[in-house]
């Protein structure tokens, strides 16, 4: 069975988890290690790096653990994903991004402002 890869830089919800089980024919989920999860949600903004460079150590995990057809969740900088989707493309994975309803709640407080409230619920996973 496949394994689910993430590349995300929080943890998935427990309809996540249940959806990529049943939706995605997964057995597993691995976090990133923690040096590259600090990698991965840390991309500089300001540096004039190339990404693929500062993304290198997530490549070689990827490519030193995944296997043939597992499956990636990329979210994150969008030059970052962009590298890591093409990557994971061209080493045989499958990589996926999660989609959300947002639904918005405002109130009219005493004072005249407005609080607003954004939801998001998730609603399935999706193929670059």
């Amino acid at each position: 069975m496949k394994n689910l890869f993430l590349l995300f830089s929080h943890r998935l919800t427990e309809v996540q988890k249940q959806d990529a089980y049943r939706s995605l024919g997964i057995s597993e989920i691995k976090y990133l290690p923690d040096n590259l999860q600090n990698i991965w949600s840390n991309i500089p903004p300001t540096s004039e790096l190339v990404v693929k460079e500062h993304l290198k150590p997530i490549f070689e995990y990827l490519a030193n653990t995944a296997e043939n057809q597992d499956i990636v969740l990329i979210q994150g900088d969008f030059g970052a994903t962009y590298e890591t989707v093409t990557f994971c493309k061209n080493i045989g994975l499958i990589p996926v991004y999660a989609t959300t309803e947002r639904k918005s709640i405002e109130q009219q407080n005493e004072d005249g402002t407005v609080t607003t409230q954004r939801i998001f619920q998730h609603i399935h996973f999706r193929k670059y």
